[in-house]
């Protein structure tokens, strides 16, 4: 081996590397600041957990099972790698083994680690060659990149397995009075033979192959796997910043870096009136304003298209694609690399909605976190579509018409259809609901919200709660008219400071009744009030009302006995399920009643598909597409064949019903879950 020829390929694979890291480096470090500091051994763990123990791959099962073998294999033989480099400056070839020598224990396995994960990682790259190549998926970015990377990781492991076939044939030939056969015992071999090693059996089988070779064609062979693999490695390094395979070295901290925070809760827009005096942007309106996490998501992406394929936007036919929307932001930032980095001329203040993003896809995104559930390296996309869409409401005046209605409606009337809000407890007329003015000592205030205090469909499931509250003997009460929008569809649509209005006015009001439980039928108000109002100065024990129904009915206080014989198939609410993890307490109430049968459709829990409400949807029309996104979600339900809808969401009940409009099945009912129990319990 040529020691000046190691020396001058490290320098300069490392050297231009080093140059190459050392510019995405600086390019991060436009964004702005984010703490993610905070709670380290939690980080350490989730770390060991997504990152090394690959826990979110295998919900794609064989790519995700590829990857892992690449992954894992690229881990064993990265010692292997070092091993070579060190051999290029001594004339051992079998420098190295002064730990993992041939024939210790420890020698004896990592050579059979070694053997395996080649085979292992060849099996890797064959599977997604048949997927890119073959298969042609479309959530997958079809490119020559792709196909150039998974050939310079197929030869490599050719390499290794020549490099060792030629080397144990040569080894044998130098000792023909014993045998060198990686890892087998010191015993007599006729001249040049080689036998089988079951430590090392791939590079075994290659000697075997070789061992008809002359003794300079081995050397060819043996220099060839050597400077292949040792070159190629570097090659690859070089090629990462430039490639979407950059997340092999950005995957690790991304996910070290996640939000830590309740996935639930946006970050607020801080002093907004100050911000608004000394002209600072509100929200996000050029690259350089993401934070640095945001810049190192874009650097992560692996273009894997789980995010896209989970989409509700995507699927159903629009603009938006969250991978296509976090890649062109991602060129848009490498593009101008050379301008964010000059030491001259400030860079032109581009904002990235018009010229990089179009406004259709900001406003396409119902803010379900599929994207976000999927993706294996933790990227998040709803923050980043808050901000833009932050941006372009509170300083720009640009957003769909239709809101403009919503946002009167919540800023005037304490709701987005701007309903008297003398009328917000009609809903529960004939009926013994308190309220906590009268009955201040309640000990859970009722959160109703305004679709259940307001929408035609939603007031049905506010009285049957009711009726089971009371029979339950559960001591509660409700604003009433006191009672405003907790603010979620204004934040979802960028109108930070509609939000902190109604946030601030509803804070006080429960402080005034010194509230500490609250009971919730609406996910998205359970969302607000448990994760955003802490952040204003309104902490409280937030309960939404699956969980309170399943506890009432373990305790016995509810007590299903009526029988309700019907298919039942339950869809899970974005905002109670991806967002706070609760599946199984609306199951467990569906389960309770005597007679129903409760199914599951394909696409349900972590991975149950949008009703196209979340967002601010459900108060703009929807983006064009192929399909409305509420009437996919439905078809997949109905295709369980059910005799009923069941949900525990009033927007998702609204979406789905209108679903089964369009699709005339009358005899499909759309109910809560709090219906169905109210059903079982009634005398």
């Amino acid at each position: 081996m040529s020691p000046i020829v190691m020396t001058l390929l490290l320098l300069t694979g490392f050297g231009v590397f080093g140059w190459s890291a050392s510019r995405r480096w600086k390019l991060l470090r436009i964004g702005a600041a984010a703490m993610r500091r905070d709670r380290l051994r939690e980080r350490i763990w989730l770390t060991l957990r997504f990152a090394f123990g690959q826990q979110r791959m295998p919900r794609y099962r064989w790519a995700g099972i590829a990857h892992i073998l690449i992954f894992f294999g690229f881990l064993v033989l990265l010692l292997r790698t070092l091993i070579l480099w060190a051999r290029g400056f001594v004339d051992d070839p079998h420098f190295g083994y002064w730990v993992f020598d041939a024939g210790t224990p420890l020698g004896n396995l990592y050579a059979l680690l070694k053997d395996i994960f080649v085979v292992l990682v060849m099996v890797g790259v064959v599977i997604f060659f048949y997927y890119r190549v073959i298969k042609r998926l479309s959530r997958l970015t079809l490119s020559g990149e792709g196909l150039l990377i998974l050939g310079i990781i197929f030869t490599m492991m050719i390499a290794d397995v020549v490099y060792d076939g030629a080397s144990i044939n040569l080894a044998a030939r130098a000792r023909p009075w014993a045998t060198y056969v990686a890892g087998a015992e010191h015993r007599l071999l006729a001249p040049g033979e080689v036998r089988y090693d079951g430590w090392e059996p791939a590079a075994s089988m290659a000697a075997i192959m070789f061992a008809g070779l002359s003794s300079p064609s081995l050397r060819v062979l043996e220099h060839a796997g050597f400077w292949t693999h040792s070159g190629l490695v570097l090659l690859f390094l070089n090629l990462l910043p430039y490639s979407k395979h950059f997340h092999v070295i950005t995957a690790i901290p991304n996910v070290f870096f996640q939000d830590l925070t309740p996935p639930g809760r946006l970050e607020p827009i801080t002093d907004l009136e100050g911000k608004v005096e000394r002209e600072e942007t509100l929200g996000i309106a050029r690259i350089e304003q993401f934070s640095w996490k945001g810049l190192l998501d874009m650097y992560t992406c692996t273009e894997c298209g789980r995010c896209s394929d989970n989409c509700p936007a995507t699927r159903t036919g629009k603009r938006l694609s969250p991978k296509h929307f976090l890649l062109d932001l991602r060129n848009h930032l490498l593009s101008r690399q050379a301008e964010f980095l000059g030491k001259n001329d400030a860079p032109a203040k581009i904002e990235v909605v018009g010229a990089v993003v179009q406004p259709e896809v900001v406003w396409a995104c119902t803010s379900c976190r599929a994207c976000e559930q999927e993706c294996p390296v933790f990227i998040t996309y709803v923050d980043k579509f808050v901000d833009l869409r932050r941006h372009l409401v509170q300083e720009k005046g640009e957003f769909p018409n239709d809101l403009q209605v919503a946002f009167r409606g919540l800023e005037n009337a304490g709701n987005p259809w701007g309903l008297p809000r003398e009328d917000r407890l009609a809903w529960a007329e004939g009926l013994d609901v308190p309220l906590i003015a009268d009955k201040p000592d309640a000990e859970y205030l009722w959160w109703v919200g305004c679709a259940p205090a307001y929408d035609d469909r939603a007031r049905k499931v506010s009285r049957a709660f009711a009726q089971l509250l009371n029979h339950a003997g559960v001591s509660y009460a409700v604003l009433g008219p006191k009672e405003t929008c907790n603010g979620d569809p204004a934040r979802r649509a960028g109108n930070e400071f509609l939000f902190q209005m109604l946030a601030q006015a509803n804070i006080a009001t429960l402080n005034g009744y010194r509230v500490k439980k609250i009971i919730t039928v609406c996910p998205h108000c359970y969302n607000t009030l448990k994760h955003e109002y802490p952040d204003f100065g309104g902490c409280y024990t937030v309960i939404h009302h699956g969980d309170f129904l399943a506890r009432l009915i373990r305790e016995g206080r509810l007590r299903p006995k009526n029988r309700v014989d019907s298919r039942v198939v339950f869809h899970d609410s974005c905002y109670l399920g991806r967002y706070n993890g609760i599946y199984e307490a609306p199951r467990d109430v569906l389960a309770a009643v005597p007679g129903l049968r409760l199914v599951e459709a394909q696409a349900s829990r972590d991975r149950g598909m949008c009703c196209g409400a979340g967002g601010a949807q459900m108060f703009k029309e929807e983006e064009k597409g192929e399909k409305r996104v509420n009437l996919l979600r439905t078809e997949q339900l109905l295709a369980t064949e059910p005799q009923a809808v069941a949900s525990a969401c009033p927007f998702c009940l609204r979406m789905l019903a209108d679903g089964l409009g369009m699709k005339d099945r009358d005899d499909v009912r759309p109910l809560d879950i709090a219906e169905v129990l109210w059903q079982a319990v009634t005398d």
